[in-house]
């Protein structure tokens, strides 16, 4: 029996700060866990340009309400739920995630969670555990599940590299060559033929 272990930005939805840069006109803001592999290092360098701007937790809920999943990723969520559990492990945090959860029919997410004052200035985030995505994987493991697992960036390594069939989806190149061990799928189709073959499901 196989669970799926699913990243979310880059996986079902755009990446969040990717279009708040665009909407700011930040591009340091840009920069995600494909560019810079340290989680804290990035969020820190994001939370002192929004300090440094004047940027507040609803200017970015307001770029997430208007965001949509990516196209065919609902569909393909669909599919996968009609044949596996799913769980989506996520570095997001729960006050950015809603309005796409709903978008995405309400999977199970797993996240964290921000710091915020009373003006609505993010002032830190706390982590739900530190590896939680592998810890997550590890955890389903121990309840004698298979584990599946797909992702696009850096801090889904550790999680593919621990599941028993782990796959890049539309992955930077840099990620590619320093991973040439993991299966890449560069849309849906690639994503369900992987999954097919895996768990044996010839439908």
């Amino acid at each position: 029996m196989y669970i799926v272990c699913a990243d979310l930005e880059g996986v079902f939805v755009p990446e969040i700060w990717i279009e708040f840069a665009q909407k700011t006109q930040i591009p340091e803001l840009r920069l995600t866990t494909r560019d810079i592999p340290d989680y804290d290092r990035l969020m820190e360098r994001r939370l002192a340009i929004l300090m440094e701007k004047g940027l507040k937790l609803k200017d970015i809920q307001e770029t997430i309400a208007g965001m949509q999943p990516l196209a065919g990723a609902v569909e393909f969520l669909d599919w996968l739920r009609a044949r596996l559990q799913v769980v989506i492990i996520s570095d997001t945090f729960v006050e950015f995630a809603r309005p796409l959860m709903e978008k995405l029919k309400w999977p199970m997410l797993l996240c964290h969670s921000l710091e915020v004052a009373q003006d609505g200035t993010i002032s830190g985030y706390r982590l739900r555990q530190r590896d939680g995505k592998k810890r997550a994987l590890l955890a389903f493991r121990s309840l004698n599940y298979g584990i599946i697992a797909m992702g696009d960036s850096y801090n889904d390594v550790d999680m593919l590299l621990s599941a028993d069939r782990g796959i890049l989806f539309k992955p930077p190149q840099n990620v590619v060559d320093e991973f040439p061990q993991l299966p890449v799928a560069e849309d849906y189709e690639a994503l369900k033929g992987i999954i097919r073959r895996t768990i044996g499901d010839t439908v």
